[in-house]
């Protein structure tokens, strides 16, 4: 992505509570732009009320965002800064859908005090339902004779309620969120997750958890019940990445970054901090932490099955996905 598009945006449909106060916004692909060429340069005041009654114009240099409000619907315009923390709920759907949407990689837009402005909505058959009114509309739709089904109750919305991504295949859509970033040939197995600003490049095989903040690069493997650290918990602010060709065998996990063509025995989970024996050659090693290696390429961690070391030695091993499986997604 240009360095030099900082400002995006789009047209969305919100949907309110009983309060009026917006839940959530749908918006339809967003546009990025160069600062210097603001968008309301392109956007007329006119053209933005073709199809509304009401236009609320916030000042543009803070918020960027205009709400177009009717009786039937409210349509959102927002303009957004991706440099720039999340200032409220359109801004924070924006920066979402970007990410979804593929003109953002992750950790390429400002998220921070994204927790704070979303709301924990109810995510429902009948849509997004704030968690004040859900009582209330339960009784009524049972009082209609219709059945409302609650799927979540959660800040992040899944990713098919709002857009599907060309050629990537999904098993279980309440599965990946919103701000997912899925490349073509992606694959999400029933077991596989990817939360918001996460993703992988594709095509890959996602089988297990792929956290906050990571990044997979094309042709890589995460087995089944396989996980990588993301920064939200426990104060790790490492961001870690996996190279191409990898493969995180099943149940395996990683906290540090791994190069290109590198292989993670399953089972065996490593953290930065852990000390690894360095296997140099048939007669050479040395004890070093995890860390040392981050992001190398060309190696297998392992686990010695007679003494429980862990172990890294230099690979040869040119892992490669089934073509067959992600290239007809």
């Amino acid at each position: 992505m240009d360095s030099n598009l900082t400002i995006a945006f789009a047209f969305g449909i919100a949907s309110k509570d009983s309060h009026g106060k917006i839940l959530e916004v749908c918006y339809q692909r967003p546009t990025l732009s160069p600062e210097q060429k603001l968008l309301t340069d392109t956007f007329s005041k006119e053209q933005l009320t073709d199809s509304a009654a009401h236009v609320v114009v916030s000042d543009p240099q803070q918020r960027r965002t205009f709400r177009i409000t009717s009786d039937q619907r409210l349509l959102v315009a927002t303009f957004c800064n991706i440099a720039s923390p999340v200032i409220d709920i359109a801004d924070a759907y924006l920066k979402l859908h970007l990410l979804s949407y593929r003109q953002l990689l992750p950790n390429k837009a400002n998220l921070s005090d994204i927790f704070k402005v979303l709301p924990t909505v109810a995510w429902t058959s009948h849509g997004a339902i704030a968690i004040d009114d859900l009582d209330y509309r339960l009784w009524q739709a049972r009082a209609n004779n219709q059945h409302l089904k609650v799927y979540a109750i959660d800040k992040f919305p899944p990713l098919l309620d709002y857009l599907v991504p060309s050629g990537v295949r999904i098993a279980d859509s309440a599965r990946v969120r919103l701000g997912a970033y899925l490349g073509e040939g992606t694959t999400v197995m029933p077991s596989g997750f990817i939360n918001f600003n996460a993703g992988c490049h594709g095509p890959n095989m996602i089988e297990g958890r792929v956290s906050q903040g990571v990044m997979l690069d094309c042709g890589s493997d995460l087995g089944g019940g396989a996980s990588t650290m993301g920064t939200l918990s426990g104060g790790n602010d490492q961001l870690v990445s996996v190279g191409k060709n990898c493969l995180i065998g099943a149940n395996a996990g990683i906290g540090l970054s791994l190069g290109d063509n590198c292989t993670v025995e399953a089972g065996l989970y490593v953290t930065a901090g852990a000390k690894v024996k360095l296997i140099i050659d048939d007669h050479h090693s040395k004890l070093v932490k995890a860390r040392q290696l981050s992001a190398r390429s060309n190696l297998l961690w392992r686990r010695n099955s007679q003494t429980g070391q862990l172990e890294c030695l230099t690979s040869d091993r040119n892992f490669q996905l089934n073509n067959e499986l992600h290239a007809n997604n």
